[in-house]
């Protein structure tokens, strides 16, 4: 009697050890796959640094003197968001893969990470910039929404799955804007920074704090 419990406490271990040694494979495949050292803090930056350049940009829109630079400037204001944004998403990455002690490195899986993000992101960008010249400022914005949620759905087949929701909050934003041209900015404003300092938060207490709890 006694040993047949003993065989199957033996069982029970070693079908725990092969669960565990499963689960550290999975996690070695997942590592090798998909890029997991996103942030969501960076999300919040980025979220708030939208919401400023929306301000500003609807501070020179609304000022009719600056009528001649307003292509110019919208322009200006739009690349260097998007070059601070990439940046901040890059030291953010760098700085989480350095404290899980794992070495953030453009191989394989970045690279192709990277293309499918920014594919549609350059298309729309160019999209966007011809309408801007030919003075469509109304339909900029739910272009860039929804460019901007295709290029998300493509990133969460290479890092967190649940980015993909929020790039469908991107592409029904852009719709509904494109039917709302008036509220534009408005639009632009939520989605961009809103809809980022929202998920970053959630983002942040999903994984990263809830990383820090266990190592505690």
């Amino acid at each position: 009697m006694h040993y047949k419990v003993l065989l199957k406490l033996i069982i029970s271990m070693e079908n725990k050890e092969v669960i565990n040694t499963l689960s550290e494979i999975r996690n070695m495949m997942e590592r090798s796959t998909k890029v997991l050292s996103l942030s969501g803090v960076s999300a919040v930056v980025i979220g708030f640094l939208a919401i400023v350049a929306a301000v500003v940009a609807n501070n020179i829109l609304e000022n009719d003197w600056l009528h001649v630079y307003k292509v110019r400037s919208l322009i200006v204001i739009a690349i260097s968001l998007f070059i601070i944004c990439f940046m901040t998403i890059i030291f953010f990455s760098k700085r989480k893969a350095e404290k899980n002690g794992l070495r953030f490195k453009f191989d394989r899986t970045v690279q192709k990470m990277l293309w499918n993000f920014f594919l549609p992101l350059i298309i729309g960008g160019v999209l966007c910039v011809g309408l801007i010249y030919q003075g469509h400022y109304g339909l900029t914005s739910s272009f860039m929404l929804i460019f901007y949620g295709l290029a998300l759905v493509n990133l969460s087949n290479f890092t967190f799955s649940n980015i993909k929701y929020l790039g469908y909050v991107q592409l029904v934003l852009g719709l509904v804007d494109f039917l709302m041209i008036h509220h534009s900015l408005l639009f632009w404003m939520i989605g961009f920074g809103v809809c980022h300092v929202v998920y970053g938060i959630i983002f942040y207490f999903m994984y990263e704090r809830k990383k820090k709890g266990e190592e505690c």
